[in-house]
This record gives C-alpha cells, structure tokens and sequence, in this order.
C-alpha cells in the first residue's frame, strides 16, 4: 500500500463529473445493496463491519442515512462510539469495540472506531508514543482476529478540506435545522486540524493491513456514490446464494 498523506489526497470529486448521472448511479446501487444484504441475512455466511472515521462535519451521519436506510433494519446494526464510559474505562480500550462486532449474516456500521484511541488521544496527549505504538499493534491483531472469523472489514476515511469544514461548522450555528448538531468545543478542535491530520497520517501508516479507503468527502453526492460502489463490490465479490430448503 502507498503511502498516505492527507494533504496530498483530493477531497473533492473528479472536474467534469456529472452530479445528476452520479446520483442516478448511486440510486441503482442502493437498489442492488437492498438485494445484496437480504440475500448475505439470509445466506447467513458471512459478516461486514464498516468503520466511519472523519473529522468533525465530515459527513459521517449523513452517509449512514443517505447508503444505509435502503436496507433492511433487520440485517443492519450501527454503533456511534463516545467517550468511554467510566466501566468502559476500565477495561483494555478494545474490550468495549468486541461487543458490537457483527455476527454472521449482519452488517455493523461503526460511526467513529477504536482509531479515535489512538487519534484524538495524541492529539491532546493523553497517551505517549509508546502506549500508541501498542494500540497500533493490539488493532492490527484485532483486525485479524475478525478476518481470520469471515468478518470483512471496510475502512473509511471522509476527507474534506478545512475550508469545508469550516463552513459545515458555522452552518450548525446558524441553520435551525443543524443547530442541534452544534457543539461549543467543535471549533477548538478544528483549530488542531494539522495535528489530527499529523495522527490520522500515522494511523493510516500503522493499520494498514485492511486497506483504508480515502472518500473525497467536500460533495456529498460524490462521497455517497464512492462509498455505496465499494460496499456493492464487496458484497458481489462474496458470491452468495441462497439457501436450500432445510432438511
């Protein structure tokens, strides 16, 4: 895998690439992800974790809402992760990511990861390099652990520019209908955005047997399409069939 530098990644779609055959694209995707996950529920083989890491306002709700709510709720889990709890806390930082791992026939949508314990933790330096290096390892021994189980796992990162951002931001401040998203610490973050991109860089380094996918994420039509395309891929590739009468 090549390198990872967020600086150097786009973070918009390609210049002349239509917006509405795009969509309509992604509509036909969304059609055949529906098939495609009653079919893997029903199959009952094989399990699908993806992992949504961004920035704050990078689009991560709005992509579960805009690719998932074609599916059916009953094959579909999703997990948004916060701070750890103080039980939480006291246990190893991946012991609480295990309990909402899919099982056969299930996806599982994880809104933000176990990478926020080594992201945002650098970033405000509650754990040294040592104790990152560590985590790093304990992951990629994670990520195994669940391939090794017929676990598939999608890594995506929405890439938007700080200017984007920015104005995502303020709009929580102003638009009544994204007021409820606005968080007074969301600006004290961004003001950290080169650190964070100095972690996720690492991150990406670090855990990178699972390839991460980097979604330009500035158009929200764009990143919609590149992540439903990828899924659908996935899951075509599973080669699934349905199961016979049980006898």
């Amino acid at each position: 895998m090549s390198k990872i530098l967020l600086s150097k990644m786009a973070t918009r779609a390609p210049k002349g690439l239509s917006k509405e055959e795009t969509k309509e694209k992604t509509s036909k995707i969304l059609d055949q992800l529906s098939e495609l996950q009653n079919l893997m529920y029903a199959e009952n083989q094989h399990a699908l974790l993806i992992i949504i890491q961004g920035m704050d306002g990078s689009g991560k709700d709005g992509l579960i809402k805009d690719v998932f709510t074609s599916m059916n709720p009953q094959g579909i889990n999703v997990k948004s992760w916060k701070a750890p709890t103080p039980d939480e806390a006291a246990h190893d930082f991946l012991w609480r990511i295990h309990h909402h791992t899919p099982t056969k026939g299930m996806i599982q949508i994880h809104n933000r990861s176990h990478y926020e314990d080594v992201i945002i933790t650098r970033v405000h330096r509650w754990i040294n390099a040592q104790t990152a290096s560590e985590r790093f390892a304990a992951i990629n021994h994670f990520e195994s652990l669940l391939s090794n189980a017929n676990t598939t796992i999608l890594k995506f990162y929405l890439h938007i520019s700080h200017t984007e951002q920015l104005e995502r931001l303020n709009e929580r401040m102003s638009a009544p209908e994204k007021m409820w998203k606005y968080n007074e610490n969301d600006l004290k973050e961004s003001a950290l955005w080169d650190t964070y991109m100095k972690y996720y860089n690492e991150a990406f380094q670090k855990c990178n047997q699972i390839p991460w996918h980097i979604i330009p994420s500035d158009q929200n039509w764009y990143k919609n399409y590149i992540v439903a395309k990828t899924i659908l891929d996935t899951l075509i590739n599973f080669k699934m069939k349905f199961p016979g009468l049980k006898k």
